[in-house]
């Protein structure tokens, strides 16, 4: 009579991991992609914002130029292997202004958007609640803005 009672609950004890394991294992893959995720919109962020300094600082020289800047940007998110680099947006504003000590300077604003959209997140976002409006693509935004060189 013992033996049939511990066959019996061991049964239902397999019966119960397996239900809390159904539960847990989706939410453990969408804390673990979200972790990867993050970790890459933050390479990606840093990518960005360090092409965006370059090229302040490829158009604060009294030589620099609206193509040349952008061509530095460009070139730097294909280094820093960003997917869609080509489809970035850069603004450049050479005319801007910066204040110092309470004098207006002029200065060149570059501004980089990127559209920015998860590898995984979204698709698994979706498995574990339907119509999640986690990881939806969106764009980044990264300025620099730096006093133009004397001529």
């Amino acid at each position: 009579m013992v033996e049939g009672m511990r066959t019996r609950i061991a049964r239902e004890e397999r019966g119960t991991a397996l239900v809390e394991a159904a539960i847990i294992i989706p939410l453990v893959l969408l804390l673990m992609v979200g972790i990867f995720e993050v970790g890459r919109l933050y390479q990606t962020f840093q990518v960005l914002t360090n092409a965006t300094r370059e090229g302040a600082r490829a158009s604060v020289v009294p030589s620099g130029d609206v193509p040349t800047v952008k061509a530095v940007v460009t070139q730097y998110m294909q280094d820093g292997q960003l997917a869609a680099a080509n489809a970035a947006t850069v603004n450049v504003d050479r005319a801007a202004s910066i204040v110092v000590n309470g004098t207006a300077i002029g200065a060149s604003l570059v501004t980089v958007d990127y559209p920015f959209q998860f590898m995984v997140l979204q698709p698994v976002a979706q498995l574990v609640v339907k119509g999640s409006t986690a990881g939806q693509p969106f764009t980044i935004r990264t300025t620099a803005l730096m006093r133009n060189e004397a001529m």
